[in-house]
């Protein structure tokens, strides 16, 4: 197995995680007969020689020891050594072919181990026959005999799997595969094959389905589900294999048959919701577990009425599974207003749960709990009672007043509680910034002009001396702007218009005594010399001053020409606010709509702004309201806070066809 393997420069060949000296080590240990040490060896071949899809020489250095372990039956564990050598083969980065080359040369390793007596090899072997074997016709021919002498159901849905792959990785040759799973999608065949067929058929021949497909789909589920009750969940090691293991759903093969349906099923939002519909309405929690999963993936990805999947959302809050309840309210945090439907079961879950208004995460200070969370981002006012008696607490959670903000003017009666908190937060401390912005927020969202005097305090000193208060500075001006109390602070905006935050000092200079000679030069040179960011909120201050700033357009109409997409479109939205001519900004809004969706909300509320003279640019508009699919990131912050950032696109895409 390890002939050749001290005759490798290990510590010359990389890794993810640097210098691979420690490879060899990790592949004798794959042959051990301690399962501990084989876990772990093979949790640090995963995390240092597959990272994020890269190849490294050490990668490619492996493969053939690890095939060769593979090939043993002597050799413990090895479908997780099959499934290793299939990711590293198939999940390579930009075009980068030498690790699928690698595998497949030794391809013919996996022929034998789809007879192996280990079910967990033979199913593993399967889909490393249609990604490495160089001749396609005898790869499927291997399934098929396979398929015919397999008694094992998850090894029957592995081959299933396996020939979903064939017909879309062959299409010219899939006919005998799509037969075969047409065959399997029926009875006699038990309800986890047939689901694993239908799922198949769904991603390459959606014409070979049965029309009744989420009523069938449905009652596949629960048969398999009837099928499943009581049997015992797997031991996990504690490795990060194992860890990663327990927190899949405890039906994870049960979740990966309906995820698949649900992903052939794409943009075919009412099927989805139907099938949604059915499974959290079922006898199953796990199965509802899985379902709730299932739909935050729905919400989050596709636009639609969903006002039933989020009330069946609500539904499972008054589980008694904690794992099920838990998984529900973390999905309708994320929908804000979306989540009006589940507002009652919210509710009642907040009345008769009081130890879930907060959660304290380890060695961490307390924060707001999911209930509560979700309840007052819905914007229901049933919210504040429970939030006023945190609010008085001597530990109010930190981000209590950013949940608080969504509550509107019905938060006010709150108003004297958060001034008081704003005024006690100490401004030399480091997490000044962190106590201040939430605060602020609900200063904004209630107009709570007698917190004037606490806003002001976060901006008095020196400008050179703002530490720990530097990064809530942003938010104390625009909170003064929505107080329209910027008067008051004239001394400390022009303190602050040779810091980073000129662009927002000048803004505020200008709706305080509307002397544009003053600001202009400072967004001028915010414009022409800041960096993207700065830029960006430039061109937005110099559209607000008007006409008042008809000295910037040609600065702004070089930035519209020539810069990014994001300060593109915020310089043309200032040349329309200041010159009105819709001939020189419509073509840079075509252009940035098409090159990055992000830019798309900013540009609808512009083109509302314009009136009839938006119409060369409702046919986008026209198109966003029909497009099935949301514009989110993929991660961060920005990826929770999506759902609402789209509707408020929509909305403002919807606005726009009244006005023209």
């Amino acid at each position: 197995m390890f002939t050749g393997i001290d005759e490798v420069d290990w510590a010359s060949l990389r890794h993810a995680r640097g210098s691979a000296r420690d490879v060899p080590g990790w592949l004798r240990a794959l042959a051990s007969a301690d399962s501990t040490e084989r876990a772990t060896a093979l949790d640090g071949m995963y995390g240092a020689l597959r990272h994020e899809g890269r190849v490294y020489d050490s990668t490619l250095a492996c493969v053939p020891f690890l095939l060769s372990l593979a090939a043993r039956a002597a050799v413990p564990d090895r479908s997780g050594i099959v499934e290793l050598l299939v990711g590293i083969g198939t999940e390579a980065v930009d075009g980068d072919t030498r690790a699928w080359e690698a595998v497949s040369a030794g391809a013919e390793v996996f022929v034998p181990l789809t007879g192996d007596p280990d079910p967990a090899v033979r199913g593993a072997a399967a889909g490393a026959l249609v990604h490495f074997l160089a001749e396609p016709a005898r790869a499927l021919e291997l399934l098929r005999q396979r398929l015919r002498a397999e008694r094992d159901g998850c090894v029957l849905r592995a081959l299933t799997e396996a020939l979903g792959l064939f017909a879309r990785r062959y299409p010219a040759r899939a006919g005998t595969a799509v037969d075969l799973l047409a065959e399997h999608s029926a009875p006699p065949y038990d309800a986890g094959l047939r689901l694993a067929a239908l799922g198949q058929l769904a991603l390459t021949a959606p014409a070979r389905l049965p029309a009744d497909l989420v009523s069938t789909a449905v009652r596949l589920q629960r048969e398999r589900s009837a099928q499943r009750a009581g049997l015992a969940e797997p031991p996990c090691t504690d490795t990060l294999v194992g860890r990663l293991r327990r927190l899949r759903p405890s039906d994870e093969e049960g979740a990966h048959l309906l995820r698949t349906l649900h992903t052939a099923l794409g943009d075919r939002v009412a099927d989805r919701t139907a099938l949604l519909t059915g499974q959290l309405t079922g006898p199953d929690p796990v199965d509802r577990c899985n379902a709730v999963w299932m739909a935050a993936e729905l919400l989050r990805g596709w636009r639609g009425d969903h006002t039933v999947t989020v009330g069946l959302l609500g539904g499972q809050l008054g589980a008694e599974q904690d794992r099920l309840r838990d998984a529900a309210v973390t999905v309708l945090a994320e929908l804000f207003a979306l989540a009006a439907p589940a507002a009652d079961a919210l509710h009642a879950l907040v009345c008769a749960r009081p130890d879930l208004w907060t959660h304290r995460w380890e060695r961490g200070s307390p924060a707001l709990g999911g209930p509560l969370k979700a309840l007052a981002r819905s914007g229901d006012p049933r919210a504040l009672p429970a939030l006023a008696q945190l609010l008085a607490g001597p530990a109010a959670p930190l981000d209590l007043g950013l949940e608080l903000a969504h509550l509107g003017a019905a938060a006010t009666p709150l108003a004297p509680a958060v001034r008081h908190r704003l005024g006690r937060i100490p401004l030399s401390s480091p997490s000044a910034a962190l106590l201040a912005a939430p605060l602020l927020a609900t200063v904004r969202a209630v107009r709570d002009r007698e917190a004037v005097p606490e806003v002001l305090r976060l901006l008095s000193g020196a400008p050179d001396a703002l530490g720990a208060r530097d990064a809530v500075v942003g938010q104390a001006i625009g909170t003064l702007e929505a107080l329209e109390a910027t008067a008051r602070a004239v001394p400390l905006l022009r303190a602050l218009l040779t810091t980073r935050h000129a662009a927002a000092a000048a803004g505020a200079l200008w709706s305080a005594d509307g002397n544009a000679t003053a600001v202009l030069p400072v967004l001028l040179r915010e414009l022409t010399q800041g960096d993207p960011a700065s830029q960006c909120l430039a061109a937005h201050r110099l559209g607000g001053l008007g006409p008042a700033a008809r000295a910037a357009l040609p600065a702004l109409r070089r930035v519209a020409r020539a810069g990014r997409t994001r300060q593109r479109t915020s310089a043309a939205c200032a040349l329309w606010h200041i010159g009105a001519d819709p001939q020189e900004i419509l073509p840079v809004f075509r252009t940035a709509w098409t090159e990055d969706p992000r830019t798309r909300a900013p540009i609808a509320r512009c083109l509302a702004s314009m009136g009839p003279a938006a119409s060369p640019l409702q046919d986008l508009v026209a198109v966003e309201l029909t497009t099935p699919r949301r514009h989110l990131p993929r991660t961060g912050a920005s990826c929770r806070r999506g759902i609402p950032r789209d509707e408020a696109l929509l909305s403002a895409c919807r606005e726009v066809l009244v006005v023209v």
